[in-house]
């Protein structure tokens, strides 16, 4: 089952996301359209996670179905069951496909792949490898470790975008001034953990940048 239902408000970057696609999504649309440089007539409507829906978060083929979206490649044939699950993903009224990763302090950049089935961890390595080929990563270092949340939803927007033709988009939103999470005070703290993550990889400019965008909010601007 790819559908977790959640607690509303608890704490950090789930709190925050929830806050801002529940209580204020015009704020969060306003800045994934000024990085995309989307038309003024892009409508985005939020799918995850909902209010009405128990706050659920999606992974696997039901975040697929969330979304409406069908591939010509299967996703278990790219990635096996338990794969990344979102923090918030929407659909605009073109069919634009936006994915969501939220982060509210600097240590929650780091994670390994915990994967402990063989077979699983190798249709893994070879979609991660897959991946870094096709954006001629230039650093010779696992993409299953370190940065491995990073690294798995860029090899998502690959499948979907590269070997499906699906118009996704994957949006990283970075709350700034989440005190109690001990997080970032400015953007720029954000921008110098960032410099040093896509450095580890290898990764300047490279052919799914036009597609992925960086967001910065202060939680205060969510508070009520």
């Amino acid at each position: 089952m790819g559908r977790f239902p959640q607690s509303p408000f608890q704490k950090g970057s789930q709190k925050w996301i929830q806050k801002g696609v529940n209580e204020n999504s015009g704020l969060l649309e306003s800045k994934i359209m000024a990085e995309l440089d989307l038309p003024e007539n892009e409508k985005i409507f939020w799918l995850s996670p909902l209010e009405e829906d128990e706050y659920a978060e999606y992974r696997d083929k039901q975040f697929l179905e969330r979304l409406d979206v069908k591939t010509e490649i299967p996703l278990e044939d790219f990635w096996p069951s338990g794969g990344p699950q979102w923090d918030a993903f929407a659909r605009s009224n073109t069919g634009r496909l936006f994915l969501v990763e939220a982060k509210s302090h600097i240590p929650e950049l780091i994670s390994s792949l915990r994967a402990e089935n063989e077979d699983s961890i190798r249709l893994i390595h070879e979609s991660l490898e897959e991946t870094k080929r096709y954006l001629k990563s230039g650093a010779d270092v696992d993409w299953s470790h370190r940065f491995y949340q990073y690294t798995n939803r860029l090899a998502h927007l690959y499948f979907l975008r590269l070997l499906n033709k699906l118009p996704a988009y994957l949006v990283f939103v970075y709350f700034v001034n989440d005190i109690e999470q001990k997080g970032p005070t400015s953007v720029s703290e954000w921008e110098g953990a960032l410099k040093l993550l896509h450095s580890y990889f290898g990764l300047g400019r490279h052919k799914l940048q036009n597609y992925i965008c960086d967001i910065f909010i202060d939680v205060s601007a969510l508070e009520h």
